[in-house]
């Protein structure tokens, strides 16, 4: 229904607010009250005798929307002009409005209450209800369209960056270095530490293009010569299994405090620790070709001595028959 309907619909084109624009207006505001409507599209009544161009199949029968429902291609332009209409006499001076999304501001209490109760006044007049649950009053901080706003000014919402790293996570296997690349998010999202800085938008503008431009990886045959490319760099590790010169998988990690301070020795034989271990189930029992840049590598099964650290990670590598290839990558 609403597929075919928008494909005739004329379009109406009602400005949408920027998003950096409404912010900007609140300086200087420390109090802040945010509503949330109730199935905001739901208040508008469709024009009477266009009912019949909304109409659905059901098992009843066809139905007809009364009520302005989701997904016609008007629906955003005519709410937001419906919003602006409605508060009008308040936006630019202590309202914002995005959609159903309403912010009331104001320096002190007192001019806050008179504010919020105008408001208030105009939506039960308008018969635009707010969901209660969704809706905070007489805050010092407030989240608002993913950021956080309060007197000090705008900061993200450490939710929201926590939520865009556990779905990026889901798909690092896509990724290479992708460890390394999300280490300064991280690093935001630690518990009661969360700041967000110009190396965290960096990574998160970089891990967005990588998801975005991610290469096909190929399907494995176990019949043929598998490759595990290992390398170290900076907070992190990153190996590649390659197969025919195209990639199979990546895998990542990030190097905790103590393994940061691990020599370039040490943090590359780490990484074919860790490599190996994490493609071992592609790799055993045949054999296989392991690169890594690091030249004191390829004596390391020549070695008379290890310290206690090295000869717990010999194991992981001495039991796979693999030949190992310096300096050069697959």
């Amino acid at each position: 229904m609403r597929i075919a309907i928008n494909n005739i619909t004329v379009k109406y084109c009602y400005p949408i607010p920027s998003l950096d624009d409404m912010l900007d207006e609140l300086h200087g505001a420390k109090l802040f009250s945010k509503l949330d409507l109730q199935s905001g599209y739901h208040h508008i009544r469709m024009r009477e005798g266009d009912e019949w161009k909304t109409a659905f199949k059901t098992k009843i029968g066809l139905c007809e929307c009364s009520i302005m429902p989701f997904g016609l291609s008007n629906a955003p332009s005519t709410f937001m002009w419906l919003m602006n209409e409605v508060l009008r006499p308040f936006l630019g001076n202590f309202v914002i409005v995005y959609f159903d999304d309403i912010l009331v501001y104001n320096k002190g209490v007192e001019e806050h209450t008179q504010h919020f109760r105008r408001v208030c006044e105009v939506l039960r007049r308008q018969k635009l209800y707010g969901k209660l649950e969704k809706c905070d009053f007489f805050s010092p901080k407030e989240i608002f369209l993913s950021y956080v706003v309060s007197k000090d000014g705008i900061s993200v919402d450490e939710s929201k960056v926590r939520s865009f790293h556990g779905l990026a996570s889901f798909y690092r296997r896509s990724v290479k270095s992708f460890s390394t690349i999300v280490a300064s998010l991280i690093e935001c999202i630690k518990q009661g530490s969360f700041e967000w800085t110009q190396s965290a938008q960096n990574a998160f503008e970089k891990i967005k293009e990588c998801l975005c431009r991610s290469r096909i990886l190929d399907l494995p045959y176990f019949n043929q010569l598998f490759e595990v490319e290992c390398d170290a760099r900076g907070v992190g590790i990153g190996v590649v299994l390659v197969q025919n010169k195209r990639p199979i998988a990546y895998f990542s990690e990030k190097l905790n405090e103590s393994k940061k301070n691990y020599s370039t020795y040490e943090k590359e034989f780490y990484a074919i620790v860790r490599g190996l271990d994490h493609c071992s189930h592609y790799l055993s029992p045949k054999q296989f070709v392991l690169h890594s840049d690091h030249q004191a590598l390829k004596h390391i099964n020549g070695q008379n001595k290890l310290n206690p650290r090295h000869a717990q990670w010999m194991p992981s590598q001495e039991d796979m028959p693999c030949l190992l290839s310096v300096g050069q990558e697959c």
